[in-house]
């Protein structure tokens, strides 16, 4: 029966019509009629265990779960009857007797059923119940409060499908458990809190009593990490979050992380900025806090700043940015902004850079991330942006997924490939590390690090060799076929099997699931961006979509996952050092006319010449090119490979305007400090890796004198000069859509409504695409073009000296540099110290063992952290989350860039291991060797 069809029937004495095979329990609801229930909940499988919401059924014996039973033509059903009524409220008032009296039972579903039913206090006596499990730092375990109805279960195990919670024993002993029965805190639960979003009772609960209170407001939202872009909701008490929830946004459908849920008291960390601060006279020279083991104590702040007025502070910053811009010219100047901030900051940022300074010296960490990927695929397809967003995954027959590890980067992504997985998809996984989803893949193809060129061309060699070319798609869609046959010519499986790892059985299997699937996925990450050979990798990935016509349907296409919440729409609105807004390169003289007469500038006004990526602005410093910056937003102290020497660029700027929240590593290298506005306490819009565009909504107020960063920039901006006057965010976007043609259909009005966008959306009305290239390409002839890739070595290798190879990424709990995250009470209680994950046996060779301190050496620097055992990093191998200020593992990192795209090779150099070193300091932000200042 087709979904679409209808379905007439009788509810209590009136006829209803509901959608064939949906629950009598939701047509219900449809047409006004509220039947009591516990165990369903949409998006769940129903199960009808709890029994509150049966019905009585003309023509049957028996009471039926109306969550469980669909209605027929011409069926009878009373909702209301005495005996449906009788049995809804003694399944009521038996679960009431169980159930305590206690905050975390405060506002639960058996008591909200019970009051509209009229149930009085329980007749039973309450039996014995388990003790609580405080064990976990984020969730409490009060099973006196369960009411075994398993939303908490099928949360886990069908939503999440990380299957920790299981329901044990049976009869009167039936238990909810975790793993095999361990406390919470020592099970494998990954703290997505998706549990506590299912639970009616209170028996999973936030652990913080503060989640419990009744909340003044609810602010929907966006998440302020990665960039899935799930929506959300701030729930604010006395203007304080007092706890996050997931809302059924496209990205997400409800579901949440950890960091989405727990990571948000960061915004009321007692670190926060809020007073402006400009560096002392008398204060110690930056060179100082280069010194190792050099730690900044809070309390003595004002041994390094002073607080200054707002007008001061922004008169000192712009002044010597003005004073460098005077004396050595607009390339004397150079900006990063964030990709953490709004649509509207970048693009107003980089109009600054462009308009104020007078240069494209302007970038942000796209550089660090996908700039690779963004590069083939301007150069392959015409856009740097996704063909299709995440979720069609599961209408993928196949997908492969290289480089990427989404159950830590990307983790309710990473639950709708093991959603698409359980449904018959199959995931194919290739990394040199081995991740949570590789035991839910159909093949896990664990090659050696940096042959990826090797594996992917003999995937390539297979297609071509064997006819499973689309030779029609090929044809009339695409150009450099040709070329790109004689190059994969000579990478026969056979060959590469030696080289990377995987034996040719196997490459030739994995080609043929790929080229014949009805339809195939490609989804990546920074495995395989982050490289010299970078750019080589995703050509050889957009190589494999085109020769195979696995592109421009659902179900098909590539997908780059992006990282940073907003590095998409950054991105987009020309935070990059070749481009204007809309990926409009600016050697175009067409391009820049346009921007000028949009901006209201003299002809010739804007720069010609690409400006400096973030790496090069490191080494034009050290040559005295660029000799100011403003920073807003990010954290090259922390984030940018070969860690000292951008801390010692950075020291040797005449003047450092940095913006942000925190004192972060960069900020205690600047001359002046702008405090300014965390994620919740700002509106405006934000692009995710779907191309989405989604309303970002401010939910409590900047503390002290911290202000909103648009204003910041405004302010600096008419400091340079620039004649700027938007007076609410909106006016912003308005400008930046009249210019961006990709968003040109997307009103504010529309966001606001809707909440969420896709581009391309030329044209106001128009629904957004979110599957593209389904007709041509965005290149001229509208034809896709191949690249032929060769095998390109790492910059740097193991040898006799330095024998192992170094990893470097981010971990589930922590974000980036760590600067939020570590201050979220809840992530920093999970994963409080820096950690080199080893394979058992590479320990054991280097006389060490997991929980003892270790030390890794570069040519760079040396770090000592931890050591963790981890049997999916490869021996030889060693992989560091870069989060850590007191670890800080980019101090190793290789500089070295891909010559296109000029992304660092942060995904491997050589290092060396020795056990032993000064342990790190535990709880660097919360124990005072941060400048900090303290709340107002």
């Amino acid at each position: 029966m087709n979904a679409r069809e209808t379905v007439t029937f009788t509810l209590d004495g009136r006829e209803v019509t509901g959608l064939a095979g949906e629950p009598i329990l939701e047509a219900a609801r449809r047409a006004g009629v509220e039947i009591p229930h516990l165990c369903y909940k949409p998006g769940l499988e129903a199960v009808g265990n709890c029994r509150a919401c049966v019905v009585e059924i003309a023509g049957e014996r028996t009471l039926a779960p109306s969550c469980c039973r669909s209605a027929t033509p011409g069926m009878t059903v009373r909702s209301d009857s005495e005996r449906a009524l009788k049995s809804q409220r003694l399944v009521l008032e038996l679960l009431q007797a169980d159930l305590p009296e206690a905050a975390y039972t405060r506002h639960n579903e058996v008591d909200h059923w019970a009051a509209r039913l009229e149930v009085g206090r329980p007749r039973f006596a309450a039996r014995a119940q388990p003790a609580p499990d405080r064990s976990h730092p984020a969730i409490a375990v009060n099973l006196d409060a369960c009411i075994q109805c398993t939303r908490c279960l099928r949360a886990c195990r069908d939503e999440q499908v990380n299957d920790v919670i299981g329901l044990a024993f049976r009869g009167e002993q039936a238990q909810i458990v975790f793993d095999m029965g361990d406390p919470m805190g020592a099970s494998t639960c990954v703290a997505c809190g998706e549990c506590v979003q299912a639970c009616p009772t209170g028996a999973l609960a936030p652990a913080r009593d503060a989640a419990l209170a009744m909340p003044d407001r609810s602010v929907p939202s966006v998440c302020p990490f990665c960039g899935v872009g799930c929506q959300l909701s701030f729930h604010v008490k006395d203007d304080r979050i007092a706890y996050v929830e997931g809302r059924d946004g496209p990205a997400n459908h409800g579901r949440l992380c950890v960091k989405g849920r727990y990571g948000f008291d960061y915004a009321h960390h007692p670190q926060r900025l809020t007073k402006p601060l400009i560096r002392r006279a008398d204060a110690p020279p930056k060179a100082a806090l280069l010194e190792p083991g050099f730690r900044m104590d809070p309390e003595r702040v004002r041994e390094v700043f002073r607080e200054a007025s707002w007008d001061e502070a922004l008169d000192f910053a712009a002044g010597g940015l003005k004073a460098i811009r005077g004396r050595h010219g607009p390339k004397g100047l150079a900006g990063f902004g964030s990709a953490k901030g709004s649509n509207e900051e970048a693009y107003l940022f980089q109009k600054l850079v462009r308009t104020g300074f007078g240069s494209n010296n302007v970038d942000h960490c796209t550089r660090l991330c996908h700039a690779s990927s963004v590069v083939a695929l301007l150069e392959g397809i015409g856009s740097g942006a996704v063909s299709n967003p995440v979720m069609d995954v599961l209408q993928a027959e196949v997908v492969l997924l290289v480089g990427a590890n989404p159950t830590v980067n990307h983790p309710v992504a990473a639950s709708f490939i093991k959603n698409a997985v359980k449904q018959g998809t199959k995931l194919i996984v290739m990394d040199p590390r081995r991740s949570d989803l590789a035991r839910h893949a159909h093949r896990f193809l664990q090659f050696n690090a940096d042959t990826d060129v090797a594996l992917l061309n003999a995937l390539l060699h297979v297609i071509v060799s064997e006819g499973l070319v689309d030779e029609a798609f090929v044809a009339e869609r695409t150009i450099g076929y040709d070329e790109l046959r004689a190059n994969v010519a000579g990478y026969a499986p056979e060959a590469m099997a030696p080289i990377c790892g995987i034996d040719a059985d196997t490459l030739r299997e994995v080609a043929r699931l790929y080229a014949r699937s009805k339809a195939s996925m490609i989804l990546w990450g920074m495995g395989i961006s982050q490289h010299v050979h970078g750019t080589d990798n995703a050509r050889c990935l957009i190589a494999l979509a085109l020769l195979t016509g696995q592109i421009g349907r659902p179900g098909t296409g590539l997908h780059p996952l992006r990282g940073q919440n907003n590095v998409q729409g950054a991105s987009d609105a020309g935070l990059i050092p070749m481009m204007l807004p809309d990926y409009q390169h600016v050697s175009k003289p067409e391009v820049r006319a346009k921007f000028e007469q949009a901006w209201q500038l003299a002809p010739g006004t804007l720069d010609d010449k690409v400006g400096l990526t973030v790496v090069e602005v490191m080494h034009a410093i050290d040559r005295g090119e660029v000799r100011g910056m403003y920073i807003e937003g990010e954290n090259p102290a922390m984030s940018d490979p070969d860690a000292d020497h951008a801390r010692a660029a950075l020291a040797a700027l005449e003047h450092l305007v940095v913006q942000d929240i925190f004192p972060t590593e960069t900020a205690y290298l600047a001359d002046v400090i702008l405090p300014a506005s965390a994620f919740p306490e700002k509106t405006g819009s934000f692009t995710n890796t779907d191309r989405l565009v989604q309303m970002g909504r401010q939910a409590v107020p900047p503390p002290g004198d911290a202000r909103q960063d648009l204003w910041i920039i405004q302010q600096i901006g008419q400091r340079l000069g620039l004649p700027w006057s938007y007076g609410h965010v909106s006016e912003v976007f308005d400008e930046m859509r009249r210019t961006m043609p990709s968003i040109g259909g997307i009103t504010w009005e529309r966001l606001e409504r809707e909440h969420a966008v896709t581009y391309p959306c030329e044209n106001e009305g128009d629904p957004g695409r979110p599957v593209v290239f389904v007709d041509d390409f965005p290149r001229e002839g509208g034809k896709a073009r191949f690249v032929p890739a060769d095998i390109i070595p790492a910059a740097e290798r193991p040898d006799a000296e330095y024998p192992m190879v170094l990893i470097t990424g981010r971990q589930l709990e922590h974000w980036h540099t760590g600067s939020m995250t570590r201050r979220a009470s809840v992530l920093d209680a999970l994963e409080p110290d820096p950690t080199a994950l080893f394979h058992p046996l590479d320990l054991a060779a280097i006389g060490a063992q997991a929980g003892e301190p270790i030390t890794i050496e570069s040519r760079r620097g040396a770090v000592t952290l931890w050591a963790r055992a981890d049997d999916g990093t490869p021996r030889g191998t060693v992989f560091v989350a870069f989060a850590y200020y007191e670890a800080a593992i980019n101090k190793l990192t290789n500089p070295a860039l891909d010559p296109f795209a000029k992304i660092p090779e942060f995904k491997y150099c050589a290092v060396r291991v020795k056990a032993g070193g000064a342990p790190p300091q535990v709880g660097s932000y919360g124990g005072g060797q941060l400048l900090a200042v303290p709340a107002a």
